[in-house]
């Protein structure tokens, strides 16, 4: 008798562990059709993005992904997969962006520009509080546009994305809008640059300084000359060390007014305190990242090539998160988003200018 219940124990643990595998796997059935339909199109922005570097394959990817939002709206058998990709495949990318920063390239690299990028970086966060609070533009959409124009565009919205988890519309409304002022940007700075007659050096550090995107940088500042576009990009790599810091403040923050709500929560039920949904496991996977890239035991090879990856999956996310694009909500928005994003542009560019003559590098 007792061996006959030993055997249907054994059956109902079997039968239990194949459950769970079979749940596993109909998971991640129920995630490929969206991650492949975002990958497959996230190819073409990615093509279209070497095609045209000064836009990027992550703007084309959003730009494209919203496109075909607007004129067919993905079924449910795509909602997990989408949602998978514009969540996780963000986080992991964020993850990849950390090996390709140090801490030490902040010291080593741009000292020079250091007074003037800092200065930009506190004007445009103070800006973005006034104005957007002015503006009445929403908070998590307010801090996104803040930091991509003080940081570096599409990157810093894609990390602050996966710290403060904002609704797709507004991803999609702070992408378009950085991309929108890059634009301006590349056709608008040489221009500028010629009629007050700036230096090389002077152009570059105000390039790498007041444009978002490293690609606008790039095509901007060689567009001047070479040694401004040099330049530029040293200062534009500067720039992006930034993200650490500002990850982790906004963490901080963000994190400690969600831990005092769920800390009331579980206080009403009487439970324990839940810390792993306090602190999102990919930051401190960025930390540790940034960390062992400050070691320099990564080779350039590898470095190059998480930075690649990285960009691919910030691509196939932005791509995911366009096709969730809620256009109801940003109509709803309106036009002050974006009047923000043009004020806090010309607060970089006006501050970059007047902090150069302050410090004597004009």
């Amino acid at each position: 008798m007792s061996s006959r219940r030993s055997r249907l124990g054994q059956a109902e643990s079997s039968s239990g562990r194949d459950g769970t595998g079979s749940q596993r796997s109909d998971k991640w059935l129920a995630i490929l059709p969206g991650l492949l339909l975002a990958s497959g199109l996230a190819g073409v922005a990615w093509v279209a993005g070497t095609a045209a570097p000064v836009v990027g394959g992550p703007v084309f990817g959003i730009l494209l992904g919203m496109t075909v939002r607007a004129f067919w709206q993905p079924p449910p058998l795509f909602a997990k997969g989408l949602a998978f990709a514009g969540k996780y495949v963000l986080q992991v990318s964020v993850i990849l962006l950390g090996l390709g920063l140090s801490l030490g390239q902040l010291l080593q690299t741009g000292l020079e520009s250091f007074p003037v990028m800092i200065g930009t970086l506190l004007l445009a966060f103070g800006a973005m509080y006034v104005f957007g609070r002015l503006l009445r533009v929403d908070g998590e959409l307010r801090t996104l546009i803040g930091a991509g124009t003080a940081i570096c565009g599409g990157s810093a919205i894609a990390a602050i994305s996966a710290v403060i988890a904002p609704t797709q519309a507004s991803i999609a409304y702070a992408i378009s809008t950085i991309f929108l002022y890059n634009a301006i940007a590349v056709l608008l700075f040489p221009f500028v640059g010629h009629l007050l007659d700036l230096s090389q050096n002077a152009f570059g550090l105000w390039a790498g300084t007041a444009i978002n995107d490293t690609s606008s940088v790039v095509g901007a500042g060689y567009t001047y000359g070479m040694a401004a576009g040099d330049y530029a990009v040293i200062v534009k790599l500067t720039r992006t060390t930034m993200i650490i810091p500002m990850v982790l403040i906004i963490a901080f923050f963000h994190l400690r007014a969600k831990r005092q709500q769920i800390a009331a929560d579980t206080a009403a039920r009487g439970s324990r305190l839940p810390w792993r949904k306090i602190v999102p496991w990919f930051v401190m996977w960025f930390v540790l990242a940034v960390g062992i890239s400050s070691l320099g035991v990564i080779p350039d090879a590898a470095q190059d090539a998480t930075g690649v990856l990285a960009r691919v999956m910030i691509t196939v996310a932005l791509t995911a998160i366009g096709l969730s694009a809620q256009f109801s909500a940003m109509r709803r928005t309106g036009l002050r988003p974006l009047l923000l994003g043009g004020l806090l542009w010309i607060t970089v560019a006006v501050s970059s200018l007047l902090l150069q003559a302050l410090f004597g590098q004009l």
